[in-house]
Formats: C-alpha cells, sequence, structure tokens
C-alpha cells in the first residue's frame, strides 16, 4: 500500500479478511454462498480500505496474518461508469501492487474466464438491455423473454464474440481453482425492485437465475447498507456474516474529515439570495488567503485553491444563471474566465452541455475531474452532482434549494466533508471548516438541516443512500465568529499552556516492532536521527542475538521442528486391526519458508530480512542463507524472544519520540502529522505534546429545537476571545458556571481554557479504561492558569463531572494514573460533582485519594467519603 492506514480503516480491513476467509472456506469446502457488508461513513476512505483488502486477497499480508489466495477474482461493480472509473483511479493511486490488476470490462470483452489475481469493473448499464455483453438481437422479445435469454446467454451472443459475460462468469464460478469474489460498490444502489416485481440487474448478478449460478461471495461497500442487507436476507441459502462497522467518531477523529460546519441564514424575511452568495464569494476569497498564508508558513510550494459550490434548483432559468454570475464576478473581478463550471449533466434536453449563460459560456466537466482542476473555483451544481463524487478543496456551499428540500443539502454537504491535506490542520479551526449558506431557510428550517449533520452516518438511509459523513466530535454553527489569541494573557501563561502533557489513547493490534521501523524511517528522513533505522536494528539484532543464548533449548527444540516433519503412518488389515507407526522427514526448502514467513508476521519482514543479513557473510553460499533462515524460523517460534525484542522496540522508540520532542516541534505541520501517527501507536499511555490554538470559532447564540435563540453570556479571560477580550460560551450544567466563578474570583487568577471534548491536536487528552477494559479518551473541561507563592504561572486541572455517570468511575481512575505521572505539571488536579446538594471535590494529587479511587466500587460513596471536601 502506498498509503498508512489509520487504525479504524485497518481494524476495518482486518475485519472484513475474517470474513472473506471464512467465506472462501464455506465456498470451497461445502459451496456455501455467503455476504457480509462494510458501512462506513462519506469520506472514510472506503475505497483505500478496499484497495488494503484486494491486495491482501492477491498477494497476503504479514500484519494481518492473512495468506492471499491464488485463485482470487475481484469482480467491482457499480450502477455509474463513471464512479467506476474514480474508484479504480483511487485504488490504483492507493495500492502499488494492483497499477496492472485493474480491468474495465469492455463491451467487446469475450473471455472464456476470468483471470485469477485480476479485479474487473463492471456497471449496470453494461449488463442493461441493447448491451452487447449480454445480447445479440433481444429487441423483438418480451420482457420475459428477454430476460430468460438474456440469463441463458446460450443462443444469443454478442455480436462477434463467442462467450457473453454470463458465460464468462459461470466458467469463473465453475472453476474449483478460482474464487469470484463480487464487490458492490455503494451498495445501496440498485438494490430496490421494479413495479413489476422482476429483480433488478444486480439482484440477478448476486442470485443467479438458471442456468446462471448465485455469486459465491458478495461484499458489498457504502455509507448506508441497511437496503442491501435487507435485499441479502431475501436471498434463498445464502450465509450472512457480521456486517464490519467503522465507528464515525474515529473517523471524524483522524482528522480526514473536516471538523466545523458554519450555517448562514437569513435572519429575517425576504429574498437575499445575491446577498448570501456575495458572503460565499467572500468567504472563498478569505479561504483562498488563508491557504496562501498557510503553504508560506509551511514552505509548500502550492497552496490548496479551495472551490465554491453553487446548489441551483433542478430547471434553473435564464436570468437565474445571468444572475448568479454577474453576482460571482462582481465580488470577485479578479476570477478568470473559464474559473466557473457546471455538473449539470443536462440542460436543455442536452446531455453534459456547456452552459452558454449571458456573455459567458460555463463549459461542463465530469464530477470526478473536479478536484484535480485547480483552475476551476466556482462549482455550479444541482442535486448531490453524482454518487460517490467528493471533493475535499471544496469549502464553501451556497444553495438555492427551498427550505422543503433538506436532505439535498446534506448529501452534497456530506460530499465536501474530506480534509483537502487529508490531515487536520493544528491550532486553525477555519481550515478543518466548510460554510454553508442557505438564503431560502430560517432558523427552524435550518435547525433541521444541523440536526441532520450531527447525526451524520448514524442516520438510517433517507432512500437515497447518502449520508453527511461524520460523527462524534464534528460542530454546526450558526453564523460563528472568529477567536483570536486574547491580548489580555500573558506570554507566560501561553509558555505553561505550551508545556502542558497529554496521553496517547493506546490501540489495539499495535505491533511494536513495526512501529520502531516506522519511526525510524521517519526520523532518518528528517534527520533528527542519523542511520535511525540502521540502529533500530542493530539494536533488535543484539536482542536477538542475547534472547537465542538465554533460551537456547527453546531455540533448538524449534529448529528441530522447523527441519523436520512428524507424521504417523496408519496399517490395517481386512478384518484385522490398526497399527499406528510414527515417523519424521526432513523438511524441504519450501516448507521451511512458509515457518520464515510465520517468524516475519511476529518479528516483522523487515527485521527478519536485517538479521538474516546480520548472521550471513558476504561469503556464505545458498547453505547458509538456508541456515540463517531457519535460524529466524525458529526465533520467531519461542513465545518469550519475541516479547522481549517488542518490548525492547517499545522502549526505543519511547526514548526517540523522548528525545526529540523539541525538535520534532520544529517541523512542518504534514511531517509532524506522521509523527502523529507513529505516537498514536502505542500500548500504554505515552506523553503527548498539545498545540497551542492559532484561530478558532464558536457560536454566538444558544439554539433551541423550535428555532427560537437566545444570546449566550459572555467571560473574560479566556485564551482565546473576541477582540473585545470576551467569549461567549455554552455550559451544559450549572456546576461548570459555578466552577468558573469560584476560580475567576481566587486571588492569583490569570486565565482559563475550555478543553474541547473533541480529538483535536490543541485537546488535553486523558486515557482511561472502560467497563471492558478498552482505552477511551477524557478531556477534563477546565484548564486554569495562576500565580504560585514564587510568582510563577501555574496550571490547575479541573474536571466537573456527574457521579451518577456509569464513566464516572472509570474516569477517576484515568486521572489518578494520570495525576500519578504528571502531578509535577499541575498545582491542582481535581474532579468536582454535585453531591446531596453540595459541590464537592476530589484531589487528586494526593496519593490517599488515588489509592481510595483504586479500591473504591462506588464514585458518589467517594465524594460523600472524607476523601473529598467542600469545593
Amino acid at each position: 500500500m502506498r498509503y498508512t492506514l489509520k487504525d479504524y480503516q485497518a481494524k476495518a480491513v482486518r475485519d472484513v479478511l475474517k470474513n472473506l476467509e471464512r467465506a472462501r472456506d464455506s465456498n470451497h469446502r461445502y459451496d456455501a454462498h455467503s455476504q457480509f457488508s462494510l458501512a462506513a461513513t462519506t469520506g472514510a476512505g472506503k475505497t483505500v480500505m478496499a484497495a488494503a483488502v484486494i491486495e491482501a486477497l492477491f498477494f497476503g499480508n504479514d500484519e494481518f496474518d492473512f495468506t492471499a489466495d491464488p485463485g482470487a477474482v475481484v469482480l467491482w461493480f457499480s450502477d455509474d461508469p463513471s464512479l467506476n472509473e474514480q474508484s479504480r483511479t483511487r485504488i490504483k493511486a492507493a495500492a502499488s501492487e494492483l497499477d496492472y490488476r485493474l480491468q474495465v470490462v469492455p463491451t467487446t470483452f469475450a473471455e472464456q474466464s476470468f483471470k485469477p489475481g485480476m479485479v474487473y469493473f463492471l456497471n449496470t448499464q453494461k449488463l442493461a438491455k441493447g448491451s452487447r455483453l449480454v445480447k445479440g438481437a433481444f429487441e423483438d422479445l418480451s420482457d420475459d423473454a428477454e430476460d430468460e435469454a438474456m440469463l441463458r446467454g446460450l443462443e444469443d451472443r454478442p455480436d462477434t464474440a463467442q462467450t457473453s459475460i454470463y458465460d464468462t462468469i459461470t466458467n469463473t464460478i465453475a472453476n474449483p481453482d478460482l474464487t469470484l469474489y463480487l464487490v458492490l460498490d455503494e451498495a445501496h444502489r440498485g438494490m430496490g425492485t421494479r413495479t413489476s416485481d422482476r429483480t433488478t440487474i444486480v439482484q440477478r448478478l448476486i442470485n443467479g437465475q438458471g442456468p446462471v449460478p448465485p455469486m459465491p461471495i458478495v461484499f458489498g461497500i457504502s455509507a448506508t447498507v441497511e437496503l442491501f442487507e435487507t435485499t441479502m436476507k431475501g436471498a434463498k441459502n445464502r450465509d450472512a456474516l457480521p456486517s464490519v462497522q467503522v465507528d464515525s467518531a474515529l473517523v471524524q477523529a483522524s482528522g480526514l474529515l473536516k471538523d466545523d460546519i458554519a450555517l448562514s441564514i437569513p435572519s429575517e424575511i425576504g429574498s437575499f439570495d445575491t446577498v448570501l452568495l456575495t458572503r460565499a464569494v467572500e468567504k472563498i476569497r478569505a479561504s483562498s488567503d488563508a491557504w496562501t498564508e498557510y503553504a508560506v508558513t509551511q514552505g509548500e510550494a502550492e497552496a490548496v485553491q479551495p472551490l465554491l459550490v453553487v446548489q441551483l434548483d433542478d430547471k434553473p432559468s435564464q436570468d437565474t444563471l445571468v444572475r448568479t454570475l454577474d453576482t460571482i464576478y462582481a465580488a470577485w473581478p479578479e476570477l478568470p474566465f473559464g474559473a466557473v463550471a457546471n455538473v449539470f449533466g443536462d440542460h436543455d434536453g442536452k446531455t453534459h452541455p456547456d452552459l452558454s449563460v449571458g456573455k459567458h459560456v460555463v463549459p461542463y466537466i465530469e464530477p470526478q475531474r473536479v478536484q484535480e482542476r485547480k483552475d476551476v473555483r466556482v462549482l455550479l451544481a444541482k442535486n448531490a452532482i453524482s454518487t460517490g463524487w467528493d471533493c475535499p478543496r471544496a469549502e464553501v456551499l451556497v444553495s438555492f434549494r427551498a427550505a422543503q428540500s433538506p436532505t439535498h443539502i446534506t448529501q452534497l454537504l456530506g460530499r465536501m466533508m474530506r480534509t483537502p491535506l487529508a490531515r487536520r490542520i493544528p491550532g486553525n479551526e477555519l481550515l478543518n471548516s466548510v460554510d454553508c449558506l442557505l438564503p431560502r431557510f430560517d432558523r427552524k428550517t435550518a435547525t433541521e438541516v444541523a440536526k441532520l449533520l450531527m447525526r451524520g452516518a448514524t442516520s438510517k438511509d433517507n432512500g437515497d443512500g447518502d449520508d453527511a459523513g461524520g460523527g462524534q466530535g464534528r460542530r454546526v454553527l450558526f453564523d460563528p465568529i472568529e477567536l483570536h489569541p486574547n491580548t489580555a494573557i500573558d506570554q507566560e501563561v501561553w509558555d505553561r499552556f505550551a508545556a502542558l502533557p497529554s496521553v496517547t489513547i493506546p490501540k489495539k493490534h499495535v505491533k511494536p516492532i513495526r512501529r520502531l521501523t516506522a519511526l525510524a524511517a521517519a526520523l532518518s528522513k528528517d534527520r533528527l536521527v542519523d542511520e535511525a533505522v540502521s540502529k533500530a536494528h542493530v539494536h533488535l539484532h543484539a536482542v536477538l542475538d542475547g534472547r537465542a543464548v538465554q533460551y537456547k533449548d527453546k531455540v533448538a527444540a524449534a529448529r528441530e521442528d522447523v527441519v523436520t516433519m512428524e507424521g504417523e503412518e496408519i496399517r490395517g488389515r481386512v478384518g484385522g486391526g490398526l497399527s499406528y507407526k510414527p515417523f519424521s522427514v526432513d523438511a524441504d526448502p519450501r516448507a521451511i519458508e512458509d515457518y520464515y514467513r510465520a517468524a516475519a508476521r511476529v518479528l516483522s519482514p523487515a527485521l527478519c530480512s536485517s538479521y538474516v543479513d546480520h548472521l550471513v557473510g558476504d561469503d556464505d553460499d545458498e547453505d547458509d542463507l538456508l541456515g540463517a533462515h531457519i535460524t529466524v524460523a525458529a526465533l520467531g517460534r519461542v513465545p518469550e524472544i519475541a516479547q522481549a525484542v517488542e518490548a525492547e522496540a517499545d522502549g526505543l522508540a519511547k526514548t526517540w519520540l523522548t528525545q526529540t520532542r523539541v525538535a520534532r516541534k520544529s517541523l512542518p505541520d504534514e511531517r509532524q502529522a506522521e509523527y502523529d501517527v507513529i505516537e498514536a501507536m502505542s500500548t500504554t499511555p505515552e506523553l503527548l505534546a498539545i498545540t497551542v490554538p492559532k484561530l478558532t470559532q464558536t457560536d454566538t447564540k444558544l439554539r433551541h429545537p423550535d428555532g427560537t435563540e437566545e444570546d449566550l453570556p459572555l467571560f473574560d479571560m479566556h485564551v482565546m476571545s473576541r477582540a473585545d477580550g470576551k467569549v461567549p460560551m455554552h455550559f451544559t450544567s450549572s456546576w461548570e458556571a459555578k466552577v468558573l466563578k469560584a476560580e475567576s474570583d481566587g486571588v492569583g487568577f490569570r486565565g482559563w481554557y475550555r478543553n474541547p471534548d473533541r480529538a483535536t491536536q490543541d485537546s488535553l487528552a486523558i486515557a482511561y479504561k472502560d467497563e471492558v477494559q478498552d482505552w477511551r479518551a477524557l478531556r477534563p473541561d477546565f484548564v486554569f492558569f495562576g500565580t504560585a507563592h514564587d510568582g510563577t504561572v501555574v496550571a490547575d486541572l479541573v474536571d466537573p463531572h456527574g457521579h451518577h455517570l456509569t464513566d464516572a468511575l472509570p474516569k477517576l481512575r484515568g486521572l489518578a494514573d494520570f495525576a500519578e505521572r504528571f502531578s509535577a505539571d499541575f498545582r491542582r488536579i481535581e474532579s468536582v460533582a454535585e453531591t446531596d446538594g453540595k459541590l464537592r471535590v476530589l484531589d487528586i494529587t494526593k496519593a490517599s485519594v488515588r489509592q481510595a479511587i483504586r479500591d473504591a466500587s462506588s464514585a458518589k460513596a467517594l465524594y460523600q467519603s472524607d476523601h473529598a471536601i467542600d469545593y
């Protein structure tokens, strides 16, 4: 893979491969048919995950402990040829091993069978009436006769072919050496039924009919798979494997999706199309300036060229189009001619036409080409443009859709949620957001849009199968204001802020050796540690050498297992009993290589390869090389050795991350993002520096479900503020406001920070284990800054949290572990809860309180005990 998978992507790929392995085994053993789906929100990288799955199918994957299927054939099916081409391009960009294995099925395709190790792209239109792939002369047949002939595929052939596509599919399925995997891209499409109750083309492809057999393995991919799964439940004799669900909160936390959606609507009744369109142009111009400035600060040669999307009605009049373009050019006079394009698809009865609008010609552009055409700065669209389309550089949407069509807006907006650089911009919320302007909406109808957007991937299918992308951690803001560093905050406070500790949230399935290898490669690239890769391997070679001596008896036994194959000969006589005789034979080189690959899955291919070089000299022959492979295979079969190497790899990675922490802060954001990924590959909570915010945004009003609103209260001395030093803030409980007042009234108060409750770089995180021992993140509400008795600036961590909540005690234990390590970085670490009408506080910097928390069975009892005091 050319891309490093995000944690949630790797987990999904692992789960998909488990399903495929199970489905393949069932099909070959019992001729069973299976199906399952991958459900992931828009923008999660479904095609990248699919590319990783296909690459593993063809070539195997040590990281996922997956053995290649030498007979694998993938048939990639969608209902849109442009979507197929987009998917093919993305797979090719993601998977280096698949460059020449991606074939679009032409209408002249006439192969007897699909070839193993290939991905064939097919779309609905090529299986429809009139297609050369499935018929020769169906024009005079009735619908029922056409269906029968199409599926029989024997009497009628494509004009110049000896084989129809259905024969190809039948022959592939019939071949015992091949396994046909059907991948349904955007699986919710085409899964309904016609009014005549005839199954759709895609259902016929899945279920088979007549002499055409059913697809043995069906793998559906979509943001919304309910309709797919419902339809598949009705399929006869097909096993439903567990669906693979991608947590939308993890997608949002990854930085692949924009964090904020800013909605702008009229505050009074009237016609404001041109007013908000002008505002949209101003926003896209401001975004262009911001991206240019960011590129300069990062030393990047090219800046992101943000795109303005103008969504019009289904049949816009010439007057509407003229007014739209005139408004755009009036607000953006230097915009070049040709920088405006359309993706209408049809207009005035023509397909894919260029638009003549007054003195302007607005050319048509294929949706999948919009992202790469950076000269296009304004895009005219209608509905959701097309299935599967997205454009990461689209940052501003103005929609002239009526208020009765909120789903049209959320569908299109969901296609604009990818971050332009596939990562979050640290400390700058504006560059992590998308703007949506709705001239024809009021507060109440816009609130409905906000609900749809917040619901994201958790929403049920709306009939079109699209969602708005994202999930927990996203904000929808109404006319937000910018917040900048508060000039009333002293530099000493900012210095203390920059030194605040945070920690990583440990992940499952982390392999420390691979982590160290990735870290060493990055450190070498950035010249932070000279020859880091070589040093890492030399260090681990010494560990292997030492442990081989320490566990020499176990290594000798493992070596014997590798070089010999133990068996048992069974003999029987007619009318007599059975006799058993053990035997052993020398393993051949192929068997030894299988053991070596098994060791590589444990110790990593890179380390095994370099250790072989360490064992074998330049003058050694093939026998010495085979002996080295046997040694590596044996070492990989001793668990104590693998555990020791992983521990040493983990320790060296932590040492290098600590030693280079300050130096890495001087790297460009793109390079720091790579280290963020490596740091997150931790098995225990590790120290992590938080980012000082540079530019944030916030709401100014509280919205109620009925559309009414009220001004948010203003507070002083927050580290980020308006120009007048105040910040609007909404607190979900009265405790938070009481805590803020008590702290700000205290002696020596210097400022405060409302810690973001989402996984951004400027959010302080504390790791804790939930009830099932999975690692989670606690993000305390407040950091307060004050003056110590010696005049230095100190930080206080205060978290109001209800003891009645199920996560109360696990979070307290996480706070206790955090305080154990970092109490020197804070004057106070406190948890506050209302108990029996009073605010009570636990001072977790005290060892006795930490021990009480660890011994407790009830959070409420802790606040009622003598370990807590009145706040």
